[in-house]
């Protein structure tokens, strides 16, 4: 079966690709379809964007459809940047502006009220209609100013007091192992792996039969 991840982020197709392998799916992804479209993310929450986002990306390819919808929620705004994570500084900016911009407004909260979390939706859509979701979080601090140069999207200020680094001086494996994206994906992997047709089964055994690299 033919997957399609619902992103042009090449750091989250990298990291999906890792999440995934041994999977019996074929991974393929926006770009490499050339499906241009945007799907505007207008929902309230984590599991609605990832929802409308797998829904539309399905029907535009005819491809089943992973798609996730992940943010940074810091206590001290009120859980801001939120589900505009992505969009916090604005169109155009960089992981850079965006990390700045939240610096910025924590500039005069104390390092332990500096709590906050990573939260990642992921869902699964067939063109027929089918549907999983799953939800993973993991939990840690902002810290003064960015460290590591692993990852990416707000990494390097997301500090892990049990490893004692960020989610950027991680190594891929390290955080694949406890990232909210990890832990998501995962548990979409193992209702992925139930919810698969025997036809679906059948077929990539038979292609992997023929095409054993």
């Amino acid at each position: 079966m033919k997957l399609l991840i619902a992103t042009h982020n090449q750091g989250k197709v990298r990291e999906y690709r890792e999440l995934l392998a041994g999977l019996p799916v074929e991974i393929t992804y926006l770009d490499e379809l050339g499906i241009t479209q945007e799907v505007e993310e207008t929902g309230h929450t984590f599991y609605e964007n990832a929802l409308q986002k797998a829904r539309a990306y399905a029907q535009i390819s005819g491809l089943p459809t992973w798609a996730d919808d992940s943010g940074l929620e810091v206590d001290a705004l009120n859980g801001a940047p939120g589900v505009r994570s992505a969009r916090y500084a604005g169109p155009g900016a960089t992981d850079e502006d965006r990390c700045r911009l939240l610096l910025q407004q924590l500039t005069h909260v104390p390092p332990e009220e500096r709590t906050a979390r990573f939260r990642c939706v992921v869902a699964i859509v067939w063109p027929d209609g089918r549907q999983v979701t799953t939800e993973g979080q993991c939990e840690g601090l902002i810290v003064a100013s960015p460290r590591g140069e692993n990852g990416f999207g707000y990494d390097p200020v997301f500090y892990l007091p049990e490893k004692g680094r960020t989610m950027a001086e991680l190594t891929p494996k390290e955080k694949n192992a406890i990232s909210h994206r990890g832990q998501a994906a995962r548990r979409a992997r193992v209702k992925l792996d139930a919810v698969l047709t025997p036809e679906e089964a059948q077929n990539q055994v038979e292609k992997q039969g023929k095409n054993p690299c």
